[in-house]
């Protein structure tokens, strides 16, 4: 141990702390507190719970109490929001609140633009083009939307039956949808293909087809309503 520092000098007496160690083959001693763990003794603080999209109970949202029946976007011969050519109406307006939601601006039911007439004679002669596979509904929340997409749907299938295909995103699950107000259930039932669940940021796959993240499915609706037990039925083209 050191002598007895002989210059009086301010400051706390660490001498009973020091420890020797060798650097470069000379001893030194240096004070031990400055190796000490830096949150020894103190308690970790608990990590935030990353926040997740909204949760409803069945028939919590009401989709007339919230729509505002405008349309964020429509975009006609597209090759992304499903099989084949397709042409596309973002509803406007969610309460999911997915964090990482791509169309951030569409949960806004006051965004966009008022879902018209002239609107919909632009839809059904677009999708009367013999390279258009069908119609897709996206958001926005179209279950949150009813009146808008019962009414393009109906309207679909009044000019084309079942020669051009409807297909559905939504922050809904198949399950939840079945438990849903009467106006979702119907719409559900005249969809051909259901791409369901919220998007998970943590479950975020960009490899997916037709998909953001691994929860969602897409599902063959007039496949699953003839099972017995009602149990979803993924689509028969599934590649990942």
């Amino acid at each position: 141990m050191p002598e007895k520092d002989k210059n009086q000098q301010e400051g706390p007496d660490v001498r009973d702390n020091l420890i020797r160690i060798s650097v470069g083959g000379e001893t030194v001693f240096v004070d031990a507190n400055q190796y000490k763990a830096k949150n020894a003794g103190q308690t970790a603080k608990p990590r935030k719970m990353k926040r997740q999209p909204k949760n409803p109970k069945p028939g919590e949202w009401i989709s007339e109490d919230y729509s505002k029946h405008k349309i964020a976007d429509y975009k006609p011969f597209n090759f992304v929001d499903g099989e084949g050519v397709r042409c596309s109406l973002y509803v406007s307006g969610c309460l999911f609140d997915c964090p990482g939601c791509y169309n951030l601006a569409a949960q806004n039911f006051n965004y966009g633009r008022p879902y018209t007439q002239e609107l919909e004679d632009q839809i059904i002669a677009d999708i009367g083009q013999s390279y258009v596979q069908g119609l897709t509904l996206l958001g926005g929340e179209p279950f949150l939307n009813t009146w808008v997409c019962n009414r393009i749907i109906d309207r679909v299938r009044a000019e084309y039956g079942h020669s051009k295909d409807i297909w559905s995103w939504s922050g809904y699950t198949w399950e939840e949808l079945l438990k849903e107000t009467s106006d979702k259930v119907e719409m559900l039932k005249k969809l051909d293909i259901l791409v369901d669940g919220r998007f998970m940021d943590n479950l975020k796959d960009l490899t997916l087809q037709f998909r953001g993240s691994s929860n969602q499915r897409i599902i063959d609706v007039q496949k699953s309503l003839k099972t017995p037990d009602l149990h979803p039925v993924i689509w028969d083209k599934l590649q990942r």
